[in-house]
């Protein structure tokens, strides 16, 4: 009896966030206008903005000259690239000085003599030196295509928003087993999902390629300097505010960058997103949001990180329980129903793999469907120990930035068609 109560008590909130998980993955896709609607317009802009690109970097003197080269290449008439580096990485600090050398009415440097270091106090740093109205962020590592900031500048003009998220794509999808859904990740959530939340009004921002207004920007404070999930918290705080946040998602135009290379480096960048997550959670500022629905969407969005990967290892476990205990037929029955949002959340990530594959140019074989079937309870696991490990360095204090390694995969040709 105890038992069958605690399989049904496992199989409704299994349930739940399976379901919505697919029909947030599925978002985008509710019509063809609805679809259409994600990417830009194309409308120019009425007037030239002036922008300031922020480009943290610590450790990437591999890959962070490539991306310095391709933000000087920008379409645009009024920029500026501020590299921020810490006062003790010599290495990067001269592939950023060698770069503002090649481009020395476009590139500056700034150094960080903060410590311990991590992201949001480097932007904070760079903040006041930032001339432009606009101030976009990027990861060292990043794909920037040519044509961004002058859709991005259309697109604040078109909706008067006070932040611009514009896609970014993870790209090399067989590089290892874990890769391909690491990608699809990225593809649904900002395809998809990042509308969803665009349109209810409470958005976690990505890490990069987003632009805020600077006025705004100053405003609050710049970035919560002790915060692992920095780009989630400002987005929380400006939604609390009342600020209007755009998404767009253009497959031409999405930022490209590389999954995590090692399974130990996956797991620290997991890490540190969920319990940045539990760390917006803590500090409660979802609470000021003006309505129940957005704070119940706030409540559930900073914990899906641990929901998802609680379901995810539980959902198998649970379906193998049935066979091996015996339990009434009813119960049984009912401890089947995650298993069909379950089922569909599959087929649509194999459609959303096909898909990937015909905007990207990349051939799509049956071994990466049977890599996203077979890899699905693996790379739950993972999940599941990472958001283990985020709720234990928490209890611990330990708030130390565990950063990813690049090693610049994603600028390396995919198989096409």
């Amino acid at each position: 009896m105890v038992l069958s109560i605690v399989m049904l008590a496992l199989s409704v909130p299994l349930a739940g966030v399976a379901g919505t998980t697919t029909w947030w993955m599925l978002h985008a896709w509710r019509t063809p206008d609805s679809l259409k609607g994600t990417g830009f317009t194309r409308k120019p802009a009425k007037r030239t903005h002036t922008f300031s690109l922020l480009l943290p970097a610590r450790h990437e003197q591999e890959v962070l000259g490539d991306t310095i080269d391709a933000l000087a290449r920008q379409d645009h008439e009024a920029f500026e690239i501020i590299v921020i580096i810490g006062h003790d990485d010599p290495e990067t600090m001269t592939v950023a000085h060698a770069a503002a050398r090649r481009h020395p009415e476009l590139v500056q440097v700034v150094i960080d003599y903060s410590v311990p270091k991590n992201k949001p106090k480097g932007l904070n740093t760079a903040l006041p030196r930032c001339r432009g109205e606009i101030i976009g962020v990027f990861d060292a590592e990043d794909e920037v295509h040519p044509g961004l900031l002058k859709l991005v500048e259309g697109r604040f003009e078109e909706t008067g928003a006070s932040v611009v998220q514009s896609g970014v794509q993870l790209m090399n999808i067989q590089t290892t087993w874990w890769s391909l859904r690491n990608c699809l990740e990225y593809y649904f959530w900002f395809r998809s999902r990042l509308h969803f939340h665009s349109e209810q009004k409470f958005i976690p921002l990505g890490g990069n390629t987003v632009f805020a207004r600077a006025t705004v920007l100053r405003d609050f404070g710049g970035w919560d300097a002790e915060c692992l999930a920095e780009d989630c918290e400002l987005g929380v705080r400006l939604s609390s505010a009342g600020h209007e946040v755009a998404v767009a998602y253009d497959p031409e135009v999405v930022t490209r960058e590389e999954t995590p290379d090692t399974i130990k480096s996956l797991v620290k960048q997991r890490t540190r997103w969920c319990q940045g997550f539990l760390q917006v959670l803590r500090k409660g500022l979802w609470k000021e949001l003006p309505t129940r629905k957005q704070r119940m969407l706030a409540r559930y969005t900073l914990w899906m990180p641990f929901l998802q990967a609680y379901s995810g290892v539980m959902i198998p476990i649970s379906l193998v329980t049935m066979f091996v205990v015996k339990v009434p037929l009813a119960v049984t029955l009912l401890s089947f129903v995650p298993l069909v949002p379950t089922v569909i959340s599959m087929a649509v990530e194999a459609a959303g793999l096909e898909e990937f594959g015909r905007s990207f140019g990349v051939k799509i074989r049956f071994r990466d469907y049977a890599k996203l079937i077979l890899g699905a309870f693996p790379y739950q696991v993972l999940l599941s120990f990472s958001s283990i490990r985020a709720v234990v360095r928490e209890a611990r204090g330990q708030v130390g930035w565990e950063k990813t390694e690049h090693a610049g995969i994603h600028r390396k040709p995919a198989p096409t068609s």
